[in-house]
C-alpha cells in the first residue's frame, strides 16, 4: 500500500484537519484501477468496462470569460437551451439546466434520449417580479419551466451533435404533471391523503437506476410551493421517469423528503438495492436507503417497486454507523423523559410525539427525525457517486460557511467489508477546495473509466472574482485522478461563462462525448435590455440562456 504523497496532495488536506490529513497518507482504499465485480452501479457511466479516455490534456487556466472555455482540441455543440422547441407539439426546454442523463438507442452512442433537470426560474422565463409578488402567468410560467425536459439527441455527418425535434420521446415533464405516490407516505393524513400528486420542480441533480429510468430529485422546493398554492409535503421527493414512456411517473416517498441533491445506485452483496443520497442545505444530512427485497435483472423496470419498501439510514460520522430512520427508533428517543432537541429540530417533546406517529410521517419529516436519531449534520452534501471500481462512496460537502468550511471538499466512505449494504463505515477527506487545490465549491460529479472524478464547482454568483474565491475567477470544472501519482490532484478541464456554473456531467457509453449543462449564465441579469451575459451568444438572441451542450475530442486509449 503506497503511503507516500506529493507535495500537492499535502497542500490539498492543509485546513482539513489532522485526521483528514491522517487518512490520506494513509493510503485508505487505494483504487486497483480497474472495473469491480464485486456488485454493480448504476452510476453516471455506462461503458467503463470496456472503454477508456485517455485522459490526456493541456489544463486550462482559470477564466472570467463570458466563454465555455476548453482545453485545445476539444469543442462543444449546444444540444439545446432554454425556450428552444423540443418536440412536434412545441413544447419548449426549460429553465436553469442541471443533471443530464444519456440513454442509447438500441445500443448507440450517437442517438439517445437525452433527460435534463430544470431546477428553477429565473427572469429569462417568468419576466421582472413587481412588489416581489408573482402573477398568475408568471406561476404558470414558473411551474411549466422547472421540471425536467427529454430530448432526443444525435451525432450527425458533419460530427456536430443536434436535437431531433421530430421525436417521438421528446417531452416535458414539470410542475403540471401528474405522479404517483409510493412507499410510506402515500395517502398519509400529513400528505391530506394524497396518493397522487401535482408536478415536480425545483429538479437539481438524479441519477440512473439498474433498470434503466431516471430518478430526478427535488430540491429547493419551498418558494415554488408557496407561491403556488400547492401543499409543501408533496415535494421534496425523489421522482423516477422512463424516458421511454411517458405514462411512468412515481414519486418514491420510501426515499425520504428533504432538500434532496442526486441519487447514487448500487447493489448489496446480498442482492438488495442501495441507493445513497444527500440533503443538500447547511448541517444536513447524508442517508442511504436499503431496499426489503433482492433486485432481479428479468424484472426490468418492474424492480421499480424495490423502491417502495425497506429500510432508510442516516449516517453518523462520529460512530461510523448508518442509523435506521425509523417510527420506532424515534418513537423509542421520544419516549425518553430526558429527550433533549439536537440543534435544527424545534418543538417540545410531546409536540413532536404527535408528529411522529407513522414511518409515513418519518419520511416526510426526514430531516427531524434523522437529527433526533443522531444523524450528523454536514456540509451541504450534494453530489454522491459510488466508484465502479472498488464500491467507496463519493460525496462532494460544497461548503459550509456558518463553521468556516469556505471551500467544500470530497469525502470519501469505504464501507464494511466493500458491501453498499453494511451498517458500519469509514471515511476519509479525499480533497478539499481552496488556494491550494485550484477549486473551490465541489457539486456534481462523475466517473471516467480511468478512474478519474469529474468534478463540477458551485461558488455563488454573487461571490465569482470577489473576496477570498478572487482566484477561482468562473465556475469550472476538474479531472481528479483517483489512482496513481497525481491522485488527489485536481486539472482544470473547462472554465463556465459569466455567472454561471456547469452541471450534470454524463458520458456516452463510448466516452467519446461528454454532456455538460451550463446553468443560469447572466444570473445578476435585472434588466432584460441590459444582460449581464450573453452566452451561448447565437446569432438572434438578446438574452443569455442556460443550455446543454455536447462535448467532444476525447482519444480513446
Amino acid at each position: 500500500m503506497e503511503k507516500n504523497i506529493d507535495r500537492r496532495t499535502f497542500l490539498s488536506y492543509i485546513g482539513t484537519g489532522a485526521a483528514a490529513l491522517a487518512a490520506a497518507s494513509a493510503g485508505l482504499g487505494t483504487l486497483e484501477g480497474k472495473a469491480s465485480a464485486m456488485s454493480p452501479t448504476a452510476d453516471h457511466l455506462f461503458g467503463f468496462g470496456t472503454n477508456k479516455v485517455s485522459g490526456y490534456f493541456e489544463p486550462i487556466e482559470a477564466s472570467k470569460e463570458d466563454e465555455l472555455i476548453l482545453p485545445r482540441g476539444f469543442k462543444y455543440d449546444v444540444v439545446a437551451a432554454f425556450d428552444d422547441v423540443i418536440n412536434s407539439a412545441g413544447e419548449k426546454f426549460g429553465q436553469a439546466a442541471d443533471y443530464n442523463a444519456f440513454f442509447p438507442i438500441d445500443g448507440s452512442n450517437t442517438r439517445g434520449l437525452l433527460a435534463t433537470n430544470h431546477e428553477y426560474s429565473l427572469i429569462f422565463s417568468i419576466g421582472p417580479v413587481k412588489d416581489g409578488k408573482l402573477t398568475k402567468e408568471q406561476i404558470e410560467k414558473d411551474l411549466y419551466y422547472q421540471g425536467m425536459s427529454v430530448i432526443e439527441v444525435f451525432l450527425d455527418e458533419t460530427g456536430t451533435w443536434k436535437m431531433d425535434t421530430t421525436s417521438k420521446y421528446a417531452r416535458r415533464i414539470n410542475g403540471f404533471t401528474k405522479f404517483e405516490l409510493t412507499g410510506p407516505a402515500k395517502g398519509i393524513a400529513a400528505l391530506n391523503g394524497a396518493t397522487t400528486v401535482q408536478g415536480t420542480f425545483a429538479n437539481c441533480s438524479g441519477g440512473v437506476t439498474l433498470w434503466n429510468t431516471v430518478l430526478s430529485c427535488e430540491e429547493n422546493f419551498t418558494d415554488t410551493a408557496e407561491t403556488a398554492g400547492l401543499p409543501q409535503t408533496h415535494y421534496g421527493w425523489v421522482i423516477e421517469v422512463d424516458p421511454f414512456d411517458g405514462t411512468f411517473l412515481k414519486k418514491h416517498t420510501a426515499l425520504g423528503r428533504f432538500n434532496h441533491e442526486n441519487t447514487a445506485m448500487g447493489i448489496a452483496k446480498d442482492g438488495r438495492v442501495v441507493v445513497y443520497m444527500g440533503d443538500d442545505k447547511k448541517d444536513a444530512c447524508v442517508y442511504k436507503f436499503v431496499s426489503k427485497h433482492k433486485y432481479e435483472p428479468s424484472l426490468g423496470r418492474g424492480n421499480s417497486a424495490l423502491l417502495s419498501e425497506g429500510t432508510l439510514y442516516v449516517a453518523n460520522l462520529k460512530s461510523g454507523k448508518w442509523v435506521p430512520v425509523t417510527i420506532e427508533a424515534v418513537t423509542k428517543a421520544l419516549d425518553n423523559e430526558k429527550f433533549k432537541n439536537p440543534a435544527g429540530v424545534s418543538g417540545k417533546r410531546e409536540e413532536l410525539q404527535k408528529k411522529f406517529q407513522t414511518q409515513g410521517d418519518i419520511v416526510t419529516y426526514c430531516h427531524e427525525a434523522a437529527l433526533i436519531l443522531g444523524g450528523t449534520p454536514t456540509d451541504r452534501p450534494e453530489d454522491i457517486e459510488i466508484s465502479p471500481f472498488d464500491n467507496t462512496v463519493f460525496i462532494c460537502h460544497t461548503n459550509n460557511d456558518t463553521h468556516g468550511n469556505i471551500h467544500g471538499h470530497i469525502t470519501r466512505i469505504f464501507e464494511l467489508d466493500n458491501d453498499l449494504g453494511a451498517t458500519e463505515f469509514d471515511f476519509e477527506i479525499f480533497a478539499a477546495g481552496g488556494r491550494q487545490s485550484g477549486f473551490s465549491s465541489p457539486d456534481n460529479l462523475a466517473f471516467d473509466s480511468n478512474g478519474n472524478l469529474w468534478v463540477v464547482t458551485d461558488i455563488s454568483t454573487s461571490s465569482h472574482n470577489k473576496g477570498v474565491y478572487k482566484s477561482f475567477m468562473n465556475n469550472g470544472l476538474f479531472v481528479i485522478p483517483t489512482i496513481g501519482q497525481g491522485k488527489g490532484v485536481a486539472m482544470q478541464f473547462a472554465s463556465a461563462p459569466k455567472e454561471s456554473e456547469l452541471t450534470g456531467p454524463f458520458f456516452t457509453p463510448n466516452e467519446q462525448t461528454l454532456f455538460l449543462s451550463i446553468q443560469h449564465p447572466g444570473e445578476l441579469t435585472t434588466d432584460l435590455a441590459k444582460p449581464t451575459g450573453m452566452w451561448p451568444h447565437r446569432k438572434g438572441d438578446t438574452i443569455p440562456r442556460c443550455g446543454v451542450v455536447a462535448i467532444s475530442g476525447f482519444k480513446l486509449g
